[in-house]
């Protein structure tokens, strides 16, 4: 990734947003640059090099579609990112099972309570 970790280059919002863009299908540069330049308030050249660290970092793919520059997802570096990430999923796991399990004993003690009160 040319010597810039991952989070470096989502660290910074623009490009985090740029990304959202692209998350739903191809964009071309003159459309992610209007909306960046309207949300953020910056400049063409500054969302030019903004979508240049993408695609240097492996982020975003470019392709050329006559005088248009077309802008994908790339999902190798989201793959890293992924990878690493992985090796935290576990404790987010443990606790989401165990909210799991208090919520399935909650319901079959309000049940057995609305069961033992029906036949009394």
């Amino acid at each position: 990734m040319a010597g810039v970790h991952a989070f470096d280059v989502l660290g910074d919002p623009v490009r985090r947003r740029i990304l959202e863009l692209l998350a739903d299908g191809e964009q071309s540069s003159g459309a992610v640059t209007a909306i960046i330049q309207d949300e953020f308030g910056i400049s063409q050249p500054a969302v030019s090099q903004h979508l240049r660290v993408l695609r240097d970092n492996g982020f975003a793919t470019v392709r050329a579609e006559g005088t248009r520059r077309l802008y994908a997802v790339d999902t190798t570096a989201l793959q890293e990112v992924d990878l690493w990430l992985d090796r935290f999923r576990g404790l987010w796991n443990q606790h989401l099972d165990a909210l799991a399990t208090e919520l399935a004993r909650g319901k079959r003690e309000r049940r057995l309570t609305k069961e033992s009160e029906g036949t009394s």
